[in-house]
């Protein structure tokens, strides 16, 4: 088995050190990981300048780019053959809801999905790392689930681990995404030029957090399990769309 492992809290984070660990009793683990903290940078590419990669003492590679960077030049040229599985994580904080829209950690995890190669992204549910041992636990356990059986097709997978002390001895759920309320407003600041400067808002407040969501299954103690997909067509929408615009048709 041959696992490559990234993250978005960049290759000095706790929580990267503890999924390489889980990861190596798998397999083969390389890691290449930002040179800083990407978090929140998406599925962004860094195409305006050229990328650099350099190797840690401790054998992790880390890119100067984001998240998606770092598996992207993984894939395309630096590892001499292709990993069966890509992980993520363990991220510091929750990727729930909207989150997974703007998270570097459920994006690394993406970019291999888009690969076509299975991945999984794993998020401690609070900042801070409290209980981190716990959600290797998780990661352990599903990996061994997980691997237990041929992959597959690929497939991306979101998970949430609660930030609790019995959290490897909780129930797992297969949640959906809830939903967020909009974002809050931008802080605006004076520089010490006095020019404006504007911090983003924290994230909005939960709107849709219903029995099934993986909001509801975190706040329930149980670790949050979303299966994810790239596709976003509102196949919906289609026909009311088509009839709309059907006087400038093909």
């Amino acid at each position: 088995m041959h696992i490559l492992v990234a993250n978005d809290d960049g290759y000095l984070a706790p929580g990267l050190s503890a999924l390489v660990e889980v990861c190596r009793e798998f397999g083969h683990v390389d890691v290449v990981a930002p040179e800083q903290n990407a978090s929140g940078t998406s599925n962004a590419l860094t195409l305006q300048r050229p990328l650099s990669l350099h190797t840690a003492s401790s054998g992790f590679h880390h890119v100067n780019g984001t998240p998606s960077d770092c598996v992207h030049v993984a894939l395309t040229g630096l590892l001499d053959r292709r990993p069966d599985l890509v992980v993520s994580g363990i991220n510091n904080g929750a990727n729930l809801g909207e989150d997974t829209i703007y998270s570097g950690t459920v994006a690394a995890a993406m970019e291999a999905y888009l690969f076509g190669v299975p991945a999984i992204a794993f998020s401690l549910a609070r900042h801070g790392w409290e209980h981190l041992d716990q959600a290797a636990m998780v990661a352990r356990q599903m990996l061994a689930q997980v691997l237990s059986r041929p992959l597959g097709a690929p497939f991306l997978l979101n998970v949430n681990v609660p930030a609790r002390a019995d959290a490897a001895s909780r129930p797992w759920r297969v949640s959906r995404l809830g939903r967020r309320h909009a974002s809050e407003p931008v802080i605006r600041q004076c520089s010490p030029r006095g020019d404006p400067i504007y911090w983003i808002g924290a994230v909005g407040e939960v709107r849709e957090a219903g029995e099934g969501t993986d909001f509801h299954a975190v706040a329930q103690g149980e670790i949050s399990i979303t299966p994810l997909q790239v596709d976003l067509t509102d196949h919906a929408a289609l026909p009311s769309w088509s009839a709309r615009l059907q006087d400038r048709g093909a």
